[in-house]
């Protein structure tokens, strides 16, 4: 399928993950394979020497380079994208520079996207919101379509047990009273059909938060998706750029590891119960010693945790300060695999039941 200006051999789409979980390494060796990696612009620049005194320089510098060494391995298959977080101070400055780095894509979430059009003008790279409603869908579809006469090149709809940030209610997400991908995904669809009409071309819509095998994805597939987008389980391969004290970490975890956190971006999160994790559920306090600006709305005497400095400490293998994000299916990561092993496990999979 058609993505932008690109071609997607594969409809598997790996999702975006910071800080430094997927990079260049990862996300060039996934497009290679003919799917999209997708890296992330979280402060990308965290091992930077000067990011503790210049965070935003280092995040675009590194940014930049990481987005070029992903197109080196790819070698002109695939698609290379990058995920960026509305939520964070540096968003347009990161889409910026992205597409001058040159991304084929940017896929936005963690807040509605509604001026992305605007940062990408005259370039030709893909656009992407990351949605996890019906509603949601339709006001950023109208929105691009009145203001910019565009409308995405391709949606993603997270279900609510992705990993990372989410786009539920803390209090539905420990409920268990979210709408489930089945329910969803006719809605976004139908919501999706007036502005392919409209604009004359399909908007490719991928399934993930709880899609983690190609049984899963054919089901969605099925049901009129293009595809899937998973992350947590492309942690648990070599190529992948934390450390191997992350992957070790999920590989040994199971579902009864997971917690739902109250994160300073404002969002619920889904993470593994380490003693960071622990010690936030029993109301303790972390006080930040140092602010890299990196969420828009975060007050640092106020939040519980500084989410920069518990990403580092996870993404470099740190189990007592760290805060190890994951899906609701890490108990699908068993071993290591490669990037090609395992993207050639789910695509096979899926055309067994597509």
């Amino acid at each position: 399928m058609r993505i932008g200006e690109r071609e997607l051999a594969l409809p598997l789409i790996q999702g975006g993950m910071g800080v430094g979980v997927s990079m260049g390494g990862l996300a060039g060796a996934v497009a290679a394979q003919g799917a999209m990696g997708t890296l992330s612009t979280a402060d990308a620049g965290y091992a930077e020497p000067d990011f503790a005194t210049d965070p935003q320089g280092a995040n675009l510098r590194t940014l930049e380079k990481e987005i070029r060494k992903a197109k080196e391995i790819a070698r002109g298959a695939g698609v290379v994208a990058v995920n960026a977080m509305v939520a964070t101070r540096q968003y347009a400055d990161a889409v910026k520079t992205a597409v001058k780095a040159g991304a084929d894509a940017i896929v936005s979430g963690a807040g509605l996207p509604l001026e992305l059009p605007a940062l990408v003008e005259g370039s030709r790279v893909a656009i992407a919101p990351i949605v996890s409603s019906a509603r949601a869908a339709r006001l950023i579809c109208r929105t691009w379509a009145k203001r910019y006469q565009k409308a995405p090149d391709f949606v993603v709809l997270e279900g609510c047990q992705a990993g990372g940030h989410l786009g539920f209610d803390y209090e539905e997400l420990e409920a268990g009273s979210c709408p489930t991908l089945e329910e969803l995904v006719p809605q976004v669809l139908a919501e999706l059909k007036p502005f392919e009409a409209e604009f004359g071309r399909p908007i490719p819509l991928f399934v993930g938060g709880g899609v983690a095998t190609g049984r899963e994805m054919a089901r969605y597939t099925k049901m009129g998706a293009a595809g899937a987008q998973m992350a947590t389980r492309f942690i648990a391969t070599r190529e992948c750029d934390a450390s191997q004290g992350y992957k070790d970490a999920l590989i040994a975890a199971s579902p009864q590891d997971i917690r739902l956190i109250h994160s300073p971006v404002g969002l619920p999160g889904r993470a593994l119960n380490s003693p960071l994790v622990q010690k936030i559920l029993e109301g303790g306090r972390l006080a930040p010693r140092h602010c890299s600006g990196c969420i828009k709305n975060c007050r640092p005497s106020e939040i519980p945790f500084c989410i920069t400095h518990a990403l580092i400490q996870a993404v470099k293998g740190n189990w007592e300060e760290g805060l190890f994000f994951c899906g609701g299916r890490v108990e699908m990561l068993k071993e290591m695999l490669t990037v090609p092993q395992l993207v050639d496990e789910i695509i096979t999979e899926w055309r067994k039941y597509a």
